[in-house]
C-alpha cells in the first residue's frame, strides 16, 4: 500500500500509466479504524475489481466539529490504521496533515440544503454538515473516485452527500452499505472507545428502543391494525421509546421516523400507505453520543 501525505503526491499516483482508465475506489474516513470501515474497504475492491484501484483517505476534518466536540481527544492510531488497511486490500492511502488540506483558511464552503442538513444531526450540530460536505468534495476533487463508498450507519451524512453529487453533476457513483453491527447489535462506531465497560455493556439498548420503535410503526402499518397510523400516533411511539433510553439514563437527542427519500416527517397519507420510512436515533450514553438507524420499507415491500 502507497502512502501519501499530498495532494501532488496522490493526484501522482493516481495517474501512474498502470492506472489510466481503471476504476477509482474511495473510502474516506478519519482514521480510528474498525471492521466497520475495512468492510466498506472490501466493498469498494469489490466494486472496482482487482484491475481496479482501492483509496481510502484519513484526515480529522476540523470544519466538521462544533465548539465543545471532541476534535482534540478524537484518537489518531495512525500505523494501527495503516497496518489494517493494508491487509484489507487498500492499494493507496491520502493521509494529508490538516496544513495540507487547509494551507490556508477555509473560505469557501459547501453549504447543503437546509430542509436536508438542517434536521436531526444538524439541528443538533450546528455547522457539523457544511464541514463535513467541504472536506468530502474537496477529498472527490483529488482523489476523482469513479465511486465511492459510505456506511449506512451516517444515514444523514450519506444521504447529503448523495444529493452533493446529484446536484453538482459529479461523476461518482455513491455506494451505501449497510451498517456493520457488532454482535450484541451494536452499530460499529470509532467513538465506541470512548465507553467505559459498564457503558458499553447497556450501548445496544440503543438498537433494541430503535428495533422496538420499527416494530410497533409496522405493526401499526400493518392491514389488520385496528387505527390506522398517523402523526399523533407515530409521536406517541417516538416519545415512548425515547422515554424507554431516559429510564435506562440515557440522554436521547431524538428517535424519530422519518422518509427515507428526503428525511422530512411523513404525512398521515404516508404512513398509513407504503412510504419507505428509516426511524433514525441519537444518544448520550455518559460521555459518548451514539448513532443508529434502522430503514423501514413499505407493508407491501
Amino acid at each position: 500500500m502507497r502512502i501519501e501525505p499530498t495532494i501532488a503526491g496522490t493526484r501522482e499516483a493516481l495517474m501512474a500509466p498502470s492506472r489510466i482508465g481503471a476504476g477509482i475506489g474511495l473510502v474516506p474516513t478519519m482514521g480510528n479504524l474498525h471492521d466497520g470501515h475495512l468492510t466498506l474497504v472490501g466493498e469498494a475492491r469489490r466494486r472496482v475489481g482487482p484491475d481496479g484501484l482501492v483509496a481510502a483517505s484519513i484526515f480529522v476534518n476540523r470544519l466538521q466539529f462544533g465548539a465543545g466536540e471532541d476534535f482534540d481527544k478524537y484518537p489518531r492510531t495512525f500505523e494501527r490504521d495503516c497496518a489494517l488497511l493494508a491487509e484489507a486490500g487498500c492499494d493507496l492511502l491520502f493521509a494529508p496533515h490538516e496544513g495540507e488540506m487547509y494551507p490556508e483558511p477555509q473560505t469557501f464552503h459547501v453549504v447543503p440544503d437546509p430542509a436536508l442538513a438542517g434536521v436531526l444531526e444538524g439541528a443538533a450540530r450546528a455547522g457539523h454538515f457544511d464541514g463535513v460536505c467541504t472536506v468530502v468534495m474537496k477529498l472527490f476533487s483529488i482523489v476523482r473516485p469513479t465511486l465511492a463508498v459510505f456506511g449506512k450507519k451516517d444515514y444523514q451524512q450519506l444521504m447529503l452527500v448523495r444529493r452533493m453529487v446529484e446536484q453538482f453533476a459529479l461523476p461518482i457513483e455513491i455506494v451505501a452499505h449497510d451498517t456493520v453491527r457488532e454482535a450484541d447489535g451494536l452499530a460499529m462506531s470509532s467513538r465506541n472507545g470512548y465507553l467505559s465497560a459498564a457503558e458499553r455493556a447497556e450501548a445496544p439498548a440503543l438498537n433494541r428502543a430503535l428495533r422496538g420503535l420499527v416494530e410497533a410503526v409496522r405493526a401499526a402499518r400493518a392491514a389488520h391494525a385496528k387505527a390506522r397510523l398517523d402523526r399523533a400516533r407515530l409521536a406517541e411511539l417516538e416519545n415512548a421509546a425515547m422515554a424507554e433510553l431516559h429510564a435506562r439514563g440515557w440522554r436521547p437527542d431524538y428517535l424519530s421516523v422519518r422518509r427515507q427519500s428526503d428525511l422530512q416527517l411523513p404525512s398521515d397519507a404516508q404512513l398509513a400507505g407504503s412510504e419507505p420510512l428509516v426511524a433514525l436515533g441519537a444518544a448520550r450514553l455518559g460521555m459518548p453520543r451514539l448513532l443508529d438507524n434502522i430503514e423501514i420499507q413499505g407493508p407491501d415491500a
